[in-house]
């Protein structure tokens, strides 16, 4: 059982594109668990193994793998930083100890910067901050640097200092030991030399700051300082460290992965300023049972506690539950309870996660982050803990979609390969949204962005072998009256033996909006008997299924039966069922037909520099704003928008932000189409039929 003070647990995080992979693979080389260093740009990181993220050059799923440094075990967590798959690093962000986020100040601040900040605040995740491409930085990296800083309303204190910047950066000052290190090519190799005398003045106020920043954290500290005006270096040391821990400081280092430059005493920081286990404290949840409030401490004596923040389908392995053991300890052969399942299942098979490959385990203890092979009920936010000792964390965050796309599959065998694949892409992925729209008839599948629709379609056809095409989803369109109106429906047929007859008087007349349909019975005298009424309340609604303008149903109607007549030997249910549904036709073109469109509900959240833009493409939109909120440096917008105006949002939202805004929308109400976009529709919902009707 390793030392909880010799653990870390540490996620990369950052913006797409920061240098979170090419950082884990620097550390991963620089710690001696890699003999190469993995380049994305060639294919060949450890991290990014799955053939879509090689192919894109991104990282699309969380990864783990472990390293040793000073005789402490790291384990790293790989992150994905573009938007679309961001929810699976914020339900991983749960599972962290600490965390190195990287920041680019030539690119500003992101909303994905924003987002990622945000939740390691409210999971009091303590962090380091790395400018890992300081070989394409300028020499005003610190005025970029504040300038994010003010965005996310944080203080960051640097510990280092650059030397050179863009292709001559080549090494950095440390402000604790008043030194610089020199690095030689890129191999990692450095000399520790005096510091350059262009950088001393400035070395020297950043230290000042450094130990006024520190000070202020503590009162001892603060006094100790006022006397001295310095700081001894193990006090300046636990200064930082404690400040770290409780989300007072965030200390500023800088590097190359490319080029190894400050990779070296980054892991140096990790394992002095980062929390152990140890460090990290009680974690919340609840009795299952009694529902009052439950704490765990990571203790590997105590009674079994751990939270499955990620599930993984390997080709191997098969399912791989990814947890975070807070307290206890977990063997294989054992019984465990999952509360959120109210079931118990035993362990098999436990690993310890290196990129793609498994390393398998007797046993793993409180602090370490584990995997466990095949659990058939347990599903990404559960708990497994004892019995006897029962508690249960809070799940998952859930992120509604943001876009969603008509799958079509390519052939027989692939419709019935396409429900399988993607629930077990669900199981991995739980952003993955899929149903069949019962007016429609089309498979839907919503997704966190087209990026991620389209890598779902490729993974679909890789790992399951089922090809479908994606296609924009039909708009639900309902059709509705707007006006009142009387008709008879009469069905009469005579060709020798029995005949057919049916005849009805009907008026119909427009409910509210969402009250769907109602039908009245006003017969009276016995015009027709009560037992073909039920049939022509049938034929009335299978009519409306097949809607009057355009082929959709009708919705919010009101019909009434209030006379009729029929035939002793010729009268049927059928002759009826045709009768109201004749009687319903009639009544229609006279009651002013009208199509409905689904509005939605959006929240629009944008830097206030784009919100003109963006309230401005709203309109053109035929949207409604309702109103804004401010968040800090950012708007957020209310509005109601058609669907069939929103269905690329994603896509566009992303091009007038730059990719800092972010929205969400569900559906609202239904409301009455304007006339010439009605048309449109009409048209083309006949075109359509008389296509289907040739072919």
């Amino acid at each position: 059982m390793i030392e909880l003070d010799k653990l870390r647990n540490v996620g990369i995080l950052g913006h797409g594109g920061a240098g979170k992979t090419s950082l884990g693979e620097a550390m991963l080389f620089a710690g001696g668990a890699s003999q190469r260093l993995g380049r994305v740009e060639d294919g060949t990181t450890i991290f990014d193994f799955e053939p879509e993220e090689i192919r894109r050059r991104i990282s699309l799923s969380t990864a783990f793998h472990s390293l040793s440094w000073k005789k402490v075990r790291l384990t790293l967590i790989d992150t994905p930083g573009y938007a679309a798959f961001l929810p699976d690093t914020i339900n991983c962000i749960r599972g962290l100890g600490g965390a190195v986020f990287l920041l680019n100040p030539s690119t500003g601040l992101r909303v994905e910067t924003e987002r990622l900040w945000t939740r390691a605040n409210d999971c009091s995740l303590s962090r380091l901050i790395f400018i890992s491409k300081m070989e394409r930085e300028k020499s005003n990296v610190r005025e970029a640097l504040e300038a994010i800083f003010s965005g996310l309303e944080v203080r960051g204190v640097y510990l280092q200092l650059p030397i050179g910047a863009e292709e001559g950066f080549k090494g950095v000052v440390d402000l604790l030991l008043m030194k610089a290190f020199i690095f030689d090519g890129e191999g990692g190799k450095f000399s520790q030399t005096e510091i350059p005398d262009d950088l001393k003045k400035p070395a020297q106020d950043l230290r000042v700051q450094l130990l006024e920043s520190v000070a202020e954290t503590d009162d001892a500290l603060l006094e100790r300082y006022l006397e001295a005006q310095d700081l001894p270096l193990e006090d300046l040391k636990k200064g930082i460290r404690s400040g770290t821990l409780k989300g007072k400081l965030f200390p500023i280092l800088y590097g190359s992965a490319m080029r190894q430059i400050g990779v070296s005493q980054l892991l140096d920081a990790i394992i002095d300023y980062l929390p152990s286990p140890l460090d990290q404290g009680e974690v919340q949840g609840k009795n299952p049972v009694t529902r009052e409030l439950e704490k765990r401490v990571h203790d590997p004596s105590g009674p079994l506690a751990a939270y499955v923040f990620k599930t993984i389908i390997d080709p191997f392995a098969g399912k791989l539950s990814v947890m975070e053991i807070v307290s206890g300890k977990i063997a294989t052969d054992m019984t465990v309870y999952n509360p959120n399942k109210q079931v118990k299942e035993k362990i098999g098979q436990l690993f310890r996660l290196e990129g793609k490959k498994q390393e398998p385990v007797r046993e793993a203890y409180a602090g370490e982050i584990i995997a466990a092979a095949k659990l058939k009920e347990v599903a990404s936010g559960d708990t497994l803990c004892e019995e006897k000792s029962p508690i249960q964390f809070e799940g998952l965050t859930h992120f509604s979609p943001l876009i969603s796309f008509a799958l079509e599959p390519k052939t027989k065998a692939d419709e019935e390969k396409v429900p399988q694949g993607l629930h077990r892409m669900m199981e991995e992925d739980p952003t993955i949204e899929m149903h069949r729209d019962l007016q429609t008839r089309e498979f839907i599948i919503s997704g966190m962005g087209q990026l991620h629709i389209e890598v779902m379609v490729e993974k679909l056809k890789r790992k399951y072998g089922a090809e479908v095409e994606l296609k924009a989803p039909k708009v639900p369109y309902k059709e509705t009256i707007k006006g009142a109106a009387s008709a008879q429906g009469k069905y009469k047929k005579q060709s020798g033996g029995r005949g057919q007859y049916g005849d009805t008087w009907l008026k119909i007349e427009p409910l509210p909006r969402g009250k769907g349909f109602e039908f009245v019975d006003q017969i009276v005298g016995g015009a027709i008997p009560r037992n073909y009424i039920p049939a022509v309340e049938k034929g009335i609604r299978e009519t409306m299924v097949e809607g009057h303008l355009a082929g959709y149903p009708m919705v919010d109607v009101r019909v009434t039966l209030y006379d009729g007549s029929y035939h002793d030997v010729d009268s049927s249910d059928m002759a009826f069922k045709i009768a109201g549904s004749m009687g319903f036709k009639n009544a229609i073109e006279k009651a002013k037909p009208v199509i409905l469109e689904p509005i939605m509900h959006m929240e629009i959240t944008v830097p206030d520099e784009c919100m003109g833009d963006v309230i401005g493409d709203l309109n053109s939109r035929r949207g409604k704003v309702l109103g804004m909120e401010t968040n800090g440096h950012s708007q957020t917008i209310k509005a109601l928008a058609p669907m069939a105006e929103v269905l690329k949002y994603a896509q566009d939202l992303h091009s007038m932000t730059s990719g800092r805004g972010g929205f969400h929308l569900e559906f609202a109400r239904y409301e009455e189409l304007p006339p010439h976009l009605a048309e449109k529709v009409i048209k083309e919902a006949k075109a359509a039929a008389e296509a289907h009707h040739k072919a």
